[in-house]
C-alpha cells in the first residue's frame, strides 16, 4: 500500500513541507480544491522535491474545459518530470451551477467524455494524431503548432477519478488510470457496490485490475491523549454529517439502514445548522465510517478492513510524534 499526505495550505511552507514528506518516505502528496486552487501549489511542490508523486485529489472537472485541464496536466507533468497525476471529481450540481457558474449535464457521461477529450488532445501533442474530437459535451478540432507544447518527453499524466455511485465508478474503471474512493464510504458499501462496479468498468475497457489503482482514505480518529482524540472525533462527526447531507450519497448510508438520516441532515444543512448536524453522528456510525482507536491499532485495522483492495491511502498522522508517524507509514507500506 502506497501512502500519501495532503500538502499544507500555507504556500510559504510548501517547500519545507514537501521536503519533509519526501524524507519521511511518503509516496505522494496531494491537494484538494477547497479554499485554494489545487494546481498552483503543486508547482512549488515539484520545484522543491525530486521523487515524491504529485496529485490533485481532487480538482473539480466541470469547472474547466478539457483543453484547460490538458494544459494544466501537461505543464505539471513535464515540470515534475513525470510525477503528476490528475485526480478529478464532478462535484454536485449546486456547486457547478451556483459556485462555478458552469453548465451541468449528466455527470457520468460528461466525465467520460471529458477524459476522452483530454486524451485526444494529448494524443495530438505527443503522438501527432489529428485533433478531431466531437462529442455531446465537448468539441476540440483546432490545434496549431503555436499552441502545441514542445516539452513532451514525459508524456501525459495519469488520470484518476473520484466516485461514489456505481455509474461514475464504472466510468472511472472504463476510462481512467485509477479511482479515488470518496472518504464518505464504508467497507460494506465498497464491497457491495463499488468493487463490482469497478470490475464491470474494467471488463468493458478490456483491462485487468492490476492496471487500475484504487485509493481509499478512511476517516481516522486517534491520538496519544484524550484532547487530541476528542478533537479528531468532533472533526470526523462534522465532516461525515456534511457529506451525509448530500442527496447523491444517501445510498452509502442506506446500506446500513440509515437512509432517513440523509433527509434530516439535508434539511438541517439548508438551515445552516452545521454544528448541530455533527451531533447526529453516533459512535456506531463513526465505527462504520472511520478507523477509531489507539495509535498502535490503526495499521492492523486499516489492513483488516481495506488492505485487500486499497493500493494507496492518505494520512498526515499529525496526531503522533514524527517517529511514530514514520513507523505508521512504514507499516502501511509493508502491509503489516
Amino acid at each position: 500500500m502506497k501512502v500519501d499526505a495532503h500538502l499544507t495550505g500555507d504556500w510559504h511552507k510548501i517547500p519545507e513541507h514537501v521536503r519533509e514528506l519526501e524524507q519521511n518516505n511518503y509516496d505522494g502528496v496531494g491537494t484538494a480544491e477547497m479554499n485554494h486552487d489545487p494546481f498552483f501549489p503543486l508547482v512549488l511542490a515539484a520545484e522543491h522535491s525530486e521523487k515524491i508523486q504529485l496529485q490533485t485529489g481532487i480538482a473539480v472537472a466541470f469547472a474547466r474545459s478539457p483543453m484547460v485541464l490538458a494544459n494544466l496536466g501537461h505543464d505539471l507533468n513535464a515540470y515534475s518530470k513525470g510525477r503528476f497525476t490528475m485526480g478529478l471529481g464532478s462535484q454536485i450540481r449546486p456547486h457547478i451551477t451556483k459556485r462555478f457558474s458552469m453548465p451541468w449535464g449528466a455527470p457520468a457521461p460528461q466525465m467520460k467524455e471529458l477524459v476522452e477529450a483530454m486524451r485526444a488532445i494529448w494524443a495530438n501533442w505527443y503522438e501527432g494524431e489529428p485533433l478531431r474530437f466531437e462529442g455531446d459535451y465537448y468539441s476540440h478540432t483546432l490545434m496549431t503548432p503555436a499552441f502545441t507544447p514542445q516539452d513532451t518527453e514525459f508524456g501525459s499524466p495519469k488520470v484518476t477519478l473520484a466516485a461514489v455511485g456505481p455509474i461514475m465508478t464504472r466510468v472511472a474503471a472504463e476510462v481512467a488510470d485509477g479511482m479515488i474512493i470518496h472518504p464518505f464510504s464504508n467497507e460494506k458499501y465498497i464491497r457491495e457496490v463499488t468493487l463490482p462496479a469497478i470490475d464491470a468498468g474494467l471488463k468493458k475497457s478490456g483491462r485487468d485490475r492490476k492496471d487500475f489503482e484504487i485509493t481509499y482514505s478512511p476517516f481516522i480518529i486517534s491520538g496519544d491523549d484524550e484532547e487530541t482524540f476528542n478533537k479528531m472525533k468532533t472533526e470526523a462527526k462534522n465532516r461525515i454529517a456534511f457529506y451525509g447531507s448530500t442527496p447523491a450519497y444517501k445510498p452509502v448510508l442506506a446500506v446500513h439502514g440509515w437512509g432517513d438520516m440523509q433527509l434530516e441532515l439535508n434539511g438541517m444543512s439548508k438551515k445552516g445548522l452545521w454544528q448541530e448536524m455533527g451531533e447526529l453522528i453516533t459512535d456506531d456510525i463513526l465505527d462504520v465510517f472511520s478507523v477509531m482507536g489507539e495509535t498502535n491499532t490503526l495499521v492492523s485495522e486499516i489492513n483488516k478492513r481495506y488492505g485487500d483492495f486499497t493500493d494507496r491511502t492518505s494520512g498526515a498522522f499529525s496526531f503522533v510524534d514524527p517517529e511514530k508517524r514514520q513507523s505508521i507509514v512504514a507499516s502501511l507500506r509493508l502491509g503489516s
